[in-house]
């Protein structure tokens, strides 16, 4: 089995988490470095984390319609940043996005910024994201998921598309998971904890811009978090896999989090 599809969903469209209403396009399942432009409105959990500026540094993933789940390394402010949901092109300002303020910001408690081990944080909405065929929540893959090595998931964001090149639209491109031994025969043994999953090196990767976003996989028709871009090559290698917190192994913190507030 892939995966035991569960999500929080408070009020979400009829088609249930995981489902986008508007239907991905993805070539080859094809920086992110060596992806491509993806359908508007078609990862419709995907938020944009952004500056007083409107600048974006980071990415999360929207998992009901008062919590988003992004990286700890991200270092998000409740004052000096805000959360984007329905963002797709940064220069085309008719787009029907969402601008909310964060209320609360849970970082995992063994969260170590010297090792990324535990790279996640919870950022809960001062007000609900309103669902509609543009934004509704992603599945949370569950505490029992066991994600095969060859598995072709995708990631998602807006991301250095090589070295100095930020994209206008929301990229995308699809990676196969690769075993913890492959990985660490890359990183060193020690890097790779049980709560990191690996997946690239096959001529695509995700890269600086990309960080709290999703690696989702497809089971059932429903796509399921797995990952949140964490760590990687710094010149955005794509013969190098990336580093994604694995979702499965912090399920149970992400559960009581969001449960006791």
């Amino acid at each position: 089995m892939f995966w035991l599809i569960g999500c929080f969903a408070l009020v979400v469209p009829a088609l249930g988490c995981g489902v986008p209403a508007i239907e991905p396009q993805i070539s080859g399942f094809n920086k992110i470095v060596n992806g491509e432009t993806a359908v508007s409105g078609s990862w419709p959990w995907q938020v944009s984390i952004q500056d007083t500026m409107f600048n974006h540094f980071c990415g999360g993933s929207l998992v009901n319609q008062y919590w988003v789940v992004t990286a700890a390394h991200c270092r998000v402010s409740k004052i000096s940043h805000r959360v984007v949901l329905g963002e797709h092109d940064f220069e085309f300002n008719s787009e029907h996005i969402q601008r909310r303020i964060i209320a609360k910001i849970f970082t995992h408690p063994n969260y170590n910024p010297s090792t990324f081990n535990n790279d996640i944080a919870l950022l809960k909405l001062s007000h609900p994201a309103q669902m509609t065929n543009r934004v509704s929540p992603v599945c949370l893959a569950s505490s029992m998921a066991v994600i095969h090595p060859g598995t072709q998931c995708v990631t998602t964001g807006w991301g250095k598309t090589g070295q100095t090149s930020t994209p206008r639209y929301l990229q995308q491109t699809a990676l196969p998971v690769i075993s913890p031994d492959m990985c660490r025969s890359y990183w060193g043994y020690n890097r790779i904890t049980d709560a990191m999953i690996c997946a690239g090196a096959a001529g695509m990767s995700s890269c600086q811009g990309d960080s709290g976003g999703p690696l989702v996989c497809l089971r059932g028709g429903s796509w399921g978090l797995v990952g949140i871009v964490s760590w990687g090559s710094s010149s955005c290698d794509v013969h190098t896999p990336a580093v994604y917190t694995k979702v499965p192994h912090l399920r149970g913190w992400i559960d009581q989090t969001i449960g006791w507030n």
